[in-house]
């Protein structure tokens, strides 16, 4: 057995961040945290300059990277491009989104990712259906001639698709589907998140009463809150068990807003960093299409011709820095909304968001900077 000792930077477990400890790895394995003075006789000792290790991030919203869209490109191969464009980030866990689009290609993205996983595709671990079971009056970016509504063999398809794949997240809106199929699909697994929806409060909680969990990309294309009717955002903010992913380049959503929403959340559910990137991510592209559509990059986003927001030109490190530096969340705080919150967001979080017992693979070095997160 070969036992090695990291010390000499902080080390961040998914929930707590430690300092003056040591990180010890037995064959290939995280096995625990001791104090420098209580080192194993005989373990080998790694030393660092500083940072922190941590376990990778874990990315719950992922529509390409390498210059590849998922929804171009939904293959194997394209999934092994998307996973190591983002492994290159410091992420280690992530869902590959389809965006709205045809039943064909939906069939296409379980297949893949169930390739994936059974060919061991790092990163890869399971699959994010975002739409196209929204609404209309908030659709984004997606292409409004594929958003409809739920149908049985839809429904079918979803919960045929839980069974095969360790996490599947759907997102869908109240207005394309019914509270009867948000409660078969949670009850065959299917993570259920509210997006892209003008629902009322009382719908929405109505919807997490049936068992949806999660809302996708907090803020964004949903119903706000207001004097008289809180939307889906009050009632995220509200809700004890639900789970958000928030976008944080200070594009999507003011650092402010982040503040405040932060502040107010009940637990146990959480806020965690989603990037909601596309191919641009490890790439220097300047456009791409989506379902037939130019997306424009310049200065830090990505829009349509129109100026419609069309996901986002982020990397999980650069959202850290904007959750530390302009929300001002501690770095713990921050480290666990990319990391251990999102994996508990999770049905199998397949060892992602936290070391002990994970491989040494899933485990990076962030730099004291916050600019880079290496492999260990």
């Amino acid at each position: 057995m070969i036992r090695r000792a990291h010390v000499g930077a902080e080390i961040f477990d998914g929930d707590v961040l430690h300092d003056g400890k040591a990180l010890l790895i037995d064959d290939g394995t995280v096995r625990g945290i001791c104090s420098v003075s209580d080192l194993p006789e005989g373990c080998e000792v790694n030393e660092h300059d500083g940072g922190t290790l941590m376990p990778g991030f874990v990315d719950l919203q992922v529509n390409g990277g390498g210059g590849v869209m998922f929804n171009d490109e939904t293959s194997l191969d394209g999934l092994s491009a998307i996973a190591e464009a983002h492994a290159s980030t410091g992420t280690r866990a992530l869902l590959p989104t389809l965006i709205t689009d045809t039943a064909d290609r939906t069939r296409l993205a379980v297949d893949a990712v169930e390739q994936a996983i059974a060919a061991s595709v790092p990163g890869i671990i399971g699959l994010h259906l975002e739409g196209p079971h929204l609404s209309l009056e908030r659709k984004g970016a997606h292409d409004p001639a594929l958003i409809r509504k739920m149908e049985t063999e839809d429904e079918d398809l979803l919960i045929s698709a839980a069974a095969r794949l360790p996490n599947l997240m759907v997102t869908v809106a109240p207005e394309s589907v019914t509270i009867d199929q948000i409660a078969r699909m949670a009850h065959a697994g299917v993570i259920v998140s509210l997006g892209h929806t003008d629902c009322r409060m009382d719908t929405a909680v109505a919807a997490f009463d049936a068992g949806a969990r999660c809302v996708t990309h907090l803020f964004n294309a949903m119903s706000q809150i207001g004097n008289r009717e809180p939307g889906l955002v009050g009632a995220t903010l509200s809700a004890g068990g639900v789970f958000a992913g928030l976008i944080a380049d200070d594009i999507h959503v003011h650092a402010e807003t982040m503040r405040v929403a932060l502040s107010a959340k009940k637990g146990p559910g959480e806020i965690f960093l989603v990037t909601d990137a596309m191919s641009t991510v490890g790439s220097r592209i300047v456009e791409f299409e989506l379902n037939g559509r130019r997306v424009l990059r310049q200065d830090g986003r990505l829009t349509l011709e129109d100026g419609t927001l069309a996901g986002a030109d982020l990397e999980m490190i650069r959202a850290l820095r904007v959750v530390v530096g302009r929300v001002g969340v501690s770095k713990a705080q921050a480290l666990r909304m990319a990391t251990g919150a999102a994996a508990k967001c999770l049905r199998n979080p397949l060892c992602a968001g936290h070391l002990l017992g994970g491989p040494v693979s899933n485990v990076v070095h962030l730099h004291s900077d916050m600019a880079r997160a290496e492999a260990l």
